[in-house]
Formats: structure tokens, C-alpha cells, sequence
């Protein structure tokens, strides 16, 4: 009842994604501030058990994935609260991979699945509890949801332009409804997922046919990009607004790579032309 009765006068978030790196910087935030009760949601039991420990936070095992799963975790949510003001998605995989080489069907199913579908299913599932309190939704898209698409990252792109997608035709959906949806477009930070993109280039390199000298040329050009050092508290900043504002903005780009940003300026055809001279010179 003691728990009961102390959330009534807390705000409440469902966060998915928060035994990641980011995730779990995130969640910590949100307890520390004491205004947030915090339902932290991922697979990984070891990280959950940590996270419990924090004040206002309760652990929630799920698989974005699965629908009982996701409805398992509502039912959960239910035993302390029948509203939530916030429906953050985080959970997400990234990959390094070609598209006519190796298990790239099996990885594209794989981040449809977590990055674009889990998104769905959790914000389908437990809108009822956002719109009982006149909550509101905020959907984790990343930098690669509006930047030109770069060679051996199809599967991500095609997943956060999808994101992307759904989020803008969501909040004009319910605007009607008085449910604000935000994006954040977060750029590179060193997390597992970092490390996970190194592990696939090096698979990649491994079983190659037809791009060992291309990825061999790309490698220091991709290590200056994952090596860049953003500050996770833009991050948790950007989220703690998008939460917290009467007026939030609809999107927010966080960290993102002066390179990058300079590619953004590029005709298609001249970008084509840098991609081919530097791969083939």
C-alpha cells in the first residue's frame, strides 16, 4: 500500500531499453530527481537486479518482441498504478553488415523486430495507461533517421527511417488526442552497442568475398566515428525536456558528427562520386 500510495504523487515513466548503457544513465537520472517513478524495462536480469536497487525504480523483465511478453509487463505495471506519464522507448540493435553477403535477411528481420516493431507494440499496449494521464510518448530514433544512408548500415538505417516515419504519422495522429510524441535523434556514444559494431565489422571483414579492400579503407574512417566521445548528459538533458517541458520541441538531435553533418550538405551524386573514388583508389 506504502508503494501504492507514494507513486499516486510521482510521475510515472515506462522505459524500454533501460539495461543499455544510455538507457541505464537515463534511468538513474530519472530516480535521482525523485519526482519520477521509473518502470525499467529490459531482458538483461543482471542490469535489471542493479537498476531495482535505485530509488523509485521497479524492474520489469520483457521482450519488446513478444506480445504476451509486453502485456506481462503492463499487468505488472497495473499492481502500482493504472496511468503512466511517460512511454519511453529506448530499447534498439545496431549492425554492421553488407547486404548481399552473410546473414544480412536474418539481421534485417532482427531490427525490424526490436527497433521498429517493439516501438509499435509497446506504445499500442499500454496507450491506455499513457492517455489516462494525459502522458506522453517519446520514441528513440537516431541520427541515421535523417542522414543519408551510409554502405554496410542498410539494416539500421531502413529501421530509424522507419521510426522516423511512424513517430511523425503518430503524433499527428494524436494530436487530436492531447498526447504529445517526441523523437530524440541521438548521435554516436560509447556504449555495448559501439562495441557491437566493431565485433560485426571484424565478421564481416572475416567472411568477405567481394569488400576486403574496401572495408579495410573504411576502418579508420569508421573508427574516428565510433571513437567520438559525446557526453552522455546531453543526452539525459535532451530526454529530461522532452519529459518534463509544458512545450516540448518535437525533436530532438543530440551528439551528432560534424562529418556527418557536412555529408548532409552533399548532393547524392557528389557523395556517390567521394564513396567511389575512396573505395577505389
Amino acid at each position: 500500500m506504502y508503494i501504492i500510495f507514494r507513486i499516486s504523487f510521482m510521475k510515472t515513466a515506462f522505459f524500454t531499453g533501460a539495461t543499455g548503457g544510455l538507457g541505464s544513465l537515463c534511468v538513474a537520472d530519472l530516480s535521482e530527481t525523485g519526482n519520477w517513478t521509473v518502470f525499467a524495462a529490459g531482458t538483461n536480469q543482471s542490469r535489471l537486479t542493479e537498476l531495482a536497487r535505485l530509488a523509485n525504480v521497479h524492474s520489469v523483465t520483457v521482450d519488446i518482441t513478444s506480445q504476451e511478453s509486453v502485456l506481462a509487463a503492463k499487468a505488472e505495471i497495473l499492481k502500482y498504478t493504472d496511468r503512466l506519464d511517460a512511454i519511453v522507448n529506448f530499447a534498439g540493435l545496431t549492425s554492421f553488415n553488407s547486404m548481399i553477403e552473410g546473414d544480412c535477411i536474418a539481421v534485417t528481420e532482427q531490427l525490424l523486430a526490436v527497433n521498429v516493431m517493439g516501438t509499435v507494440r509497446v506504445n499500442r499496449v499500454l496507450f491506455d495507461l499513457v492517455y489516462a494521464a494525459r502522458g506522453r510518448i517519446i520514441n528513440c530514433s537516431s541520427e541515421a533517421g535523417w542522414m543519408k544512408s551510409q554502405p554496410f548500415a542498410a539494416p539500421y538505417f531502413l529501421s530509424k527511417r522507419a521510426i522516423e516515419a511512424y513517430n511523425d504519422s503518430l503524433r499527428r495522429e494524436l494530436i487530436c488526442l492531447g498526447i504529445p510524441v517526441i523523437k530524440i535523434q541521438p548521435g554516436s556514444f560509447e556504449t555495448g552497442m559501439t562495441q557491437g559494431i566493431r565485433d560485426r565489422y571484424e565478421c564481416v571483414l572475416r567472411d568477405t568475398k567481394y569488400y576486403r579492400a574496401v572495408l579495410q579503407r573504411m576502418k579508420p574512417l569508421m573508427d574516428s566515428e565510433l571513437n567520438r566521445k559525446n557526453d552522455p548528459a546531453q543526452l539525459i538533458k535532451a530526454l529530461r525536456h522532452a519529459l518534463e517541458s509544458d512545450h516540448p520541441r518535437l525533436q530532438y538531435r543530440v551528439g551528432t558528427g560534424k562529418l556527418l553533418a557536412l555529408m548532409e550538405l552533399l548532393p547524392d551524386r557528389v557523395l556517390d562520386g567521394i564513396y567511389r573514388f575512396f573505395f577505389k583508389r
